[in-house]
């Protein structure tokens, strides 16, 4: 028996193992690689692994992995690749803990889509360009889109998530009546006599897609509000992919991922590219960046082949097996659970999209731009919901709010004024 004022130490192996355990929980091992093959050269992506959201942090990090596939030139892809996760980033409050960091990020995200937007019109620059845009945050992925790149998702434990929109006017019918009631008009190519060919665009303009950047000449009814969905990993971990419509035009998410089970995310960026180009041929850019979220234990490898468990978007997941060691802290940690869907929002109108509710809305200040962050004195903003059917009588500090250039971007996506004269262009 111990005399008074004696204790018994905590073995140096398990406290190491115990941070260990935390450690493979909230910082999981991502694995990344990509592949291209070019036809037009208007395909960019970006990657940025490890960065901090405290500055000078150095403990926790996220990463980033964007696809922004262009079209009438390549400036809106240029810009949009080199300014956007800046905007996402200024449009988040300093000091947020990791979740409410997390919690923040879509309303950020939309925000920063409709900021580099802005900003790049205001340059006069005709060209366009999806967006498919991921952030890895733990086991969190959050990812915003425009257009019809896709971003898809196979956990560990087997089935598939589509993690993107497909903004073509061709299937997406609630697009297409958006378009149409902010005076676009949605249609195929006129060859003369009555004849009609190829997708469904929008004109003027003869766009396929009814959201992308930029595209100044077709209209502000196509508009940069990005689909966002947010989703948290088990501690298993899963594979992405993340490819523009080159990929998908050519093989199916199912097909994406067979092609290269049991290969590194590099090879198999490489397969994946190389599968659609030989379906199909080069027809156009086809680019593919393949991100592995491992547990930190286990080496760099594709993900395990899953069980079959039919079609469609599955939510019911199995757990791993035991490993076999008999540690409590291990079972605890390693055991994954179902992936979890944490938000999902598709709707086109800011005033949805930049709202917030308690508690998350006293993360924001109230009298800043929502879009574009510049302060806005007390009465001099217009609050997001103005204008907005059924909209009880607004009060002073009923934000958020826009500076006015902000409040005219808003209006012309919606439709409520003219913008401008457009010159017709074709674009894919």
């Amino acid at each position: 028996m111990s005399s008074k004022g004696e204790h018994h130490s905590v073995p140096l192996s398990v406290l190491l193992k115990r941070e260990s355990a935390n450690e493979k929980i909230d910082n999981p091992e991502l694995v990344h690689g990509q592949f291209n093959q070019s036809k037009k050269g208007e395909d960019f992506t970006f990657v940025k692994t490890e960065c901090q959201r405290v500055t000078g942090d150095g403990v926790t990090t996220f990463s980033v992995f964007g696809l922004f596939d262009g079209h009438n030139g390549s400036a809106a892809a240029i810009y949009t690749k080199e300014n956007l996760l800046n905007n996402v980033l200024a449009a988040l409050p300093s000091d947020l803990n990791r979740d409410e960091w997390v919690a923040a990020l879509p309303r950020a995200l939309v925000a920063g889509f409709v900021k580099t937007d802005k900003d790049f019109q205001e340059r006069a620059r005709t060209s366009g360009t999806t967006v498919t845009f991921v952030i890895v945050e733990g086991w969190v992925v959050s990812v915003a889109s425009v257009g019809d790149s896709r971003c898809i998702l196979e956990p560990a434990e087997g089935g598939v998530y589509h993690l993107s929109a497909d903004h073509r006017l061709e299937i997406n019918e609630e697009e297409r009546d958006r378009v149409t009631a902010s005076g676009g008009e949605v249609g195929r190519l006129n060859t003369g006599g009555g004849t009609e060919i190829g997708p469904l665009r929008c004109w003027p303009g003869g766009l396929c897609l009814s959201r992308s950047i930029g595209d100044l000449d077709v209209g502000e009814y196509i508009v940069p509000v990005p689909y966002v969905k947010q989703v948290k990993l088990s501690s298993a971990g899963g594979r992405l992919v993340i490819s523009s419509d080159g990929v998908w035009d050519a093989i199916s998410a199912e097909e994406s991922l067979d092609c290269c089970r049991g290969l590194p995310p590099e090879a198999s960026a490489e397969h994946i590219v190389k599968a659609a180009v030989g379906k199909k041929g080069i027809r156009d850019d086809t680019t593919c960046i393949v991100v592995d979220i491992l547990p930190s234990e286990k080496p760099a490898a594709s993900v395990p082949p899953p069980k079959k468990q039919g079609k469609g978007i599955i939510k019911s997941m199995f757990k791993r097996k035991s490993s076999g060691s008999s540690s409590n802290i291990e079972k605890e940690y390693l055991e994954p659970d179902e992936v979890e869907e944490l938000f999902e929002e598709g709707s086109a109108m800011l005033s949805e999209r930049l709202d917030t509710k308690y508690p998350l809305c006293n993360m924001f200040k109230l009298f800043m731009c929502a879009v574009c962050q510049v302060e806005v004195k007390p009465g001099e903003g217009v609050s997001i919901h103005a204008g907005t059917a059924n909209c009880p009588k607004l009060r002073p500090w009923d934000g958020p709010f826009l500076c006015a250039s902000c409040q005219e971007k808003k209006d012309a996506m919606e439709g409520k004024r003219s913008s401008g004269d457009r010159h017709s262009s074709e674009s894919d």
